[in-house]
């Protein structure tokens, strides 16, 4: 699993979070070093994007408060961006990102346990039309399934 996370993050060359997942991640990755996980380096050094309404100045190296959502910024920033942009976590952005159709892929690491109630990744009632693009399972029981976007059905 971490390879296949390492091989996302490897072509990436920034990460777009949302303000929650911004908050989480900063104080878990920004004292982490190599030594004690692979991905620091990844997450500490990379540029990163928080969309936010509320966060007016980052705390963590590298980063920079786009504003509220915006497609039109998400648009820019990913003109702008050569290679992929990474987004982990962030659930209420990835939904924006997949109902404007911003969402080149989507790769979601499913693990063997339920929840019962909390937030949705996909709303109800809101069709999305996707193409399996990878399938692992992992030793763990975690299941890998990447998507990409593929014509509405019709």
């Amino acid at each position: 699993m971490g390879e296949a996370i390492k091989t996302l993050t490897d072509r990436s060359q920034a990460i777009l979070l949302g303000r929650k997942t911004y908050e989480m991640f900063e104080p878990a990755w920004s004292s982490r070093t190599e030594d004690d996980d692979p991905g620091a380096p990844f997450f500490n050094e990379t540029e990163k994007f928080v969309v936010s309404s509320t966060l007016s100045k980052p705390t963590w190296r590298n980063s920079t408060v786009l504003g509220p959502y915006d497609p039109e910024a998400i648009r820019r920033l990913k003109a702008e961006i050569e290679g992929d942009i990474y987004v982990s976590g962030s659930g209420t952005l990835v939904r924006a990102l997949l109902a404007e159709g911003l969402a080149d892929e989507l790769h979601l690491f499913v693990f063997p346990l339920t929840r019962g109630s909390g937030p949705r990744l996909f709303p109800e009632n809101a069709p999305l039309a996707l193409s399996l693009t990878a399938c692992e399972q992992y030793d763990n029981g975690v299941i890998h399934l990447g998507y990409a976007p593929s014509p509405q059905m019709g």
